[in-house]
């Protein structure tokens, strides 16, 4: 079964990150995907702040990322970069943690501005970790979200397609990784 690991850069549960996750999260379950979750608000920070690498919590991470297909990397931009959280979470993975696997950034910002925090602050630590096969992946403002009374989310419909073509090219990405050879994976 083809897994994918979220890693959830958000310290708290009510963002409107999640209504990006879930986005993803629910399609790619019912499409048969094996999914992961690792959430910055679910993990004990004492672990992740001293990268306590003997804690059960952070083997369980990095068990996660290592048996990933596809991580798909979700942060908040907060002063033109992803989260401090995020961040706490990228130094437990060991350093070519990341080879050989598909990444989709998710981020959402205050302003289209934020944009490029995926090309300056992202790109660079991925790469550190192995990663040579960044997906596109979606930048959203967070106004293009609404928060509902029942806890739920409404998502613009522009993002909506965007995030249904994202979807589709990690899709995609995926099956023509399943049909490669070891060596032609050596190669990507």
């Amino acid at each position: 079964m083809t897994k994918i690991t979220f890693i959830v850069g958000s310290p708290t549960h009510g963002s409107r990150l999640f209504a990006l996750t879930q986005f993803f999260e629910d399609r790619l379950a019912l499409a048969g995907y094996g999914i992961d979750f690792i959430s910055a608000a679910d993990l004990p920070a004492e672990d992740l702040l001293r990268a306590d690498f003997n804690s059960p919590v952070i083997r369980q991470v990095i068990a996660a990322v290592e048996e990933a297909d596809a991580v798909i990397i979700a942060s908040p931009v907060y002063k033109a970069s992803y989260s401090g959280a995020l961040k706490t979470i990228l130094d437990v993975i060991p350093q070519k943690g990341l080879q050989g696997k598909l990444v989709l950034p998710l981020f959402i910002g205050g302003t289209i501005a934020h944009l490029l925090a995926v090309d300056y602050a992202l790109k660079p630590v991925v790469a550190a970790l192995g990663g040579t096969h960044i997906l596109g992946g979606v930048f959203a403002v967070d106004g293009w979200i609404t928060r509902l009374e029942n806890g739920g989310f409404e998502i613009k419909e522009e993002l909506r397609e965007r995030l249904e073509s994202a979807l589709t090219e990690l899709r995609s990405e995926l099956t023509r990784y399943a049909a490669l050879t070891p060596a032609e994976e050596q190669a990507v």
